[in-house]
C-alpha cells in the first residue's frame, strides 16, 4: 500500500478520536449539571432578637435549611444542643447561633457567663448626667473620669483627671435588653468590664471621687492619655503667641567703615619777650 496513503489514514484517525472525546465530554457536563443538588442541610437560628444575658429557650431558635455547601463554623443542626445556654454575645434574628457565642453548658445566664477569663465586672451608681444622659447602653464604648480635691496642700482647687479609657459598658441596670424602639434606657446603675488592676482603681475612685462618663465611637479604640486639669487652669490666661516675621532672604550686613582720628589742634604760638630797659637795670617781659 502507497505510504502516504497511510499516512493520511492514520492523520484522519487521530482527527476523529479528538473530535469524539470532545464531543463527549460536552454531553457528560451537559449531563451533569442537570442533576439534583444535594439536599441543603438542617441549621439552628435565632427566631428573635436574642441579647447577652438570656437564657436560651425552645421559642427562641428555630431550624432552617442552609443553602451553602458548608455549616458556619460553629454552628449546630440540632436544637437540643443549644436551649438551656446563656447567650453571651448579642444574636440578631435570623443569624446563626455560633458556639462562641454561648456560654459553656451548666454555666447559666446573666452576665457571670459573658465575663471573659481575667477579666471583671465593676457596677456604679450613676445618673442621668453622669450615664451621658442616657446613651450609655450595653456594648457602648466609654472613657471614665474622676473630680475631686487631692489630699494635702491642694493649691490648684478641684482636679479632672481620665483614669480608664475605651472600657466596654456590660449592661446598664438590671435590665442589660434596649426598649422596644431601640432607644436607650436611663438607668440608675453601670457596669463596665475591667482588669482586676483596673478594678481596683475604679472601686476606690467610686467612693472617693465624683466619676463622669465620657461616651465614645466603638470603632475609635486609640488611648490618648490627657493630662488633666484643675480649676486654677480655668481661670488661668494664657500668653498670647508671639509672632515671628517670616524669614525672607538674608540680607549682607553692611561693612563697618573705620573712623579716623580727628585731627590734633596745632601747637599754640610761642609767646613774645620784650626786654625793658630802665636805666641800668634791664626786665623781660612774656606776652601771649
Amino acid at each position: 500500500m502507497n505510504k502516504r496513503l497511510l499516512t493520511v489514514l492514520g492523520f484522519a484517525f487521530l482527527v476523529a478520536l479528538g473530535a469524539t472525546l470532545l464531543f463527549y465530554g460536552l454531553i457528560a457536563s451537559r449531563l451533569g449539571s442537570n442533576k439534583p443538588s444535594a439536599a441543603p442541610q438542617q441549621i439552628v437560628v435565632a427566631s428573635r432578637g436574642l441579647p447577652r444575658g438570656v437564657l436560651l429557650q425552645e421559642v427562641d431558635v428555630q431550624t432552617v435549611a442552609w443553602a451553602a455547601p458548608a455549616l458556619p463554623k460553629g454552628a449546630f443542626a440540632d436544637r437540643s444542643l443549644v436551649v438551656g445556654r446563656g447567650v453571651i454575645s448579642e444574636i440578631s434574628e435570623g443569624e446563626p447561633v455560633l458556639e462562641d457565642r454561648l456560654a459553656p453548658k451548666e454555666a447559666g445566664a446573666g452576665l457571670a457567663p459573658a465575663i471573659p477569663k481575667g477579666m471583671r465586672a465593676v457596677s456604679l451608681r450613676v445618673n442621668d448626667v453622669i450615664a451621658v444622659a442616657g446613651y450609655v447602653i450595653p456594648g457602648s464604648r466609654v472613657d471614665m473620669l474622676i473630680s475631686g480635691n487631692a489630699p494635702g496642700q491642694n493649691q490648684q482647687g478641684t482636679e479632672l483627671r481620665t483614669i480608664l479609657e475605651n472600657v466596654e459598658v456590660l449592661s446598664a441596670g438590671t435590665n442589660i435588653q434596649r426598649d422596644n424602639e431601640g432607644k436607650p434606657i436611663s438607668v440608675p446603675v453601670i457596669t463596665v468590664l475591667v482588669t482586676p488592676k483596673d478594678a481596683e482603681t475604679l472601686s476606690l475612685a467610686s467612693n472617693q471621687t465624683q466619676i463622669q462618663l465620657v461616651l465614645r465611637n466603638p470603632l475609635d479604640s486609640d488611648k490618648t492619655a490627657p493630662p488633666g486639669t484643675a480649676v486654677t487652669r480655668l481661670f488661668r490666661k494664657e500668653a498670647p503667641a508671639v509672632k515671628t516675621a517670616a524669614a525672607g532672604p538674608r540680607r549682607p550686613k553692611p561693612e563697618l567703615v573705620k573712623a579716623e582720628p580727628a585731627p590734633s589742634p596745632p601747637p599754640p604760638p610761642p609767646p613774645i619777650v620784650v626786654q625793658l630797659l630802665k636805666g641800668s637795670t634791664s626786665v623781660y617781659v612774656k606776652f601771649q
